[in-house]
């Protein structure tokens, strides 16, 4: 009876002791978690973005920077192109405030070594003379240069890497600001196809459709960075949807494998999915960059004459000044008296 009283006592002791390993796994998991998500909550993560380029011309404000959104037309997997988008967003966190411009892509540069082109052809060149990446990140510098503002992250991606992220999220719904016509659609299937005006849900494959299509749009490139500044708004929202919410870290982690290049990392794209939680139009503002084309201008870059568009440097200013660049909030009345 005593002996059977000890083995009891011993098998109590025993699973309270697996009980305590458990507990501890546990509450350690927790803490584990718990730091995962404080690290990737947006005001911790963006306390000290990187700059592009090496040390920053100023201080940079704690969550708020610039990313570059660049499309290439290349149709392989580590082939070098010419872009067909550029998108300069704005990010400000801390007043959950986004602006996009949109850099024309006949645009004209000078790239040392090259001379004066277009940022299209600065961008295969430079991809050409340094590799796909490098030649990315020159670019890159080539629009800081262009916009005097400092570029924290940029992503790049081709029609085909943007088809595969909008069917990873389940399509998207879109705005489309005007009536448009698939003139020069991929897919035959496509050809001649009306899109009217108004919301649409669209895969990847439309997506890849519409935002590529010019001619038939009103500015034609112009018409085409609106089409494209739109979906890329739809992709947002998508993400930011709450139904997606459990499903950001598996669609995250596929991102990569649709890039080009980027030195945006899958925590950096988790933490901007959280940041968009409850995003809406209303937060966004958009911009082209004013300014006139002149057909027959020397291209260095090809040796011979084209179109390139020659951007207003004032009213790019202007736009920069107000809507891309951190102002110095107006002391409150009370710390004026202080």
């Amino acid at each position: 009876m005593e002996k059977a009283q000890k083995g009891t006592k011993k098998s109590k002791g025993k699973w309270k002791i697996v009980g305590l390993i458990f507990l501890g796994l546990f509450l350690l998991a927790g803490g584990f978690a718990i730091y995962g998500y404080n690290k990737l909550k947006p005001e911790n993560h963006f306390k000290n973005v990187p700059v592009m380029g090496g040390e920053p011309r100023e201080v940079p404000a704690n969550g708020v920077f610039n990313v570059l959104l660049l499309g290439s037309d290349t149709r392989e997997k580590g082939g070098i192109g010419h872009t067909d988008s550029m998108m300069l967003v704005h990010v400000d966190l801390n007043k959950k405030k986004y602006s996009m411009m949109s850099i024309p892509r006949d645009t004209r540069v000078y790239v040392d070594g090259i001379g004066y082109t277009k940022l299209t052809s600065a961008h295969y060149m430079l991809q050409a003379k340094k590799g796909v990446v490098a030649g990315i990140e020159e670019v890159v510098g080539q629009i800081s240069d262009l916009t005097g503002l400092e570029i924290s992250y940029y992503a790049e991606t081709s029609y085909w890497g943007f088809q595969d992220i909008i069917n990873t999220i389940g399509g998207i719904t879109m705005t489309v600001p005007f009536d448009v016509t698939l003139t020069h659609s991929w897919y035959p299937e496509n050809r001649d196809k009306f899109i009217p005006k108004g919301t649409h849900v669209f895969d990847g494959k439309m997506v890849t459709e519409i935002t590529h299509e010019r001619y038939s749009v009103p500015g034609t490139d112009f018409g085409r960075q609106r089409l494209q500044a739109e979906a890329i708004l739809g992709a947002v929202k998508e993400l930011a949807d709450p139904k997606n919410i459990s499903k950001l870290p598996e669609i995250i982690k596929a991102f990569p494998n649709y890039l080009i290049a980027t030195n945006v990392s899958t925590e950096d794209m988790l933490s901007l999915a959280f940041a968009a939680k409850g995003f809406s139009r209303d937060q966004v503002e958009y911009f082209q960059i004013p300014g006139h084309g002149i057909n027959g201008i020397y291209d260095d870059a090809l040796k011979a004459n084209n179109w390139q568009y020659m951007i207003d440097k004032d009213q790019l200013k202007q736009i920069v000044d107000q809507h891309f660049t951190v102002k110095e909030e107006p002391p409150t009345e009370t710390a004026t008296q202080q």
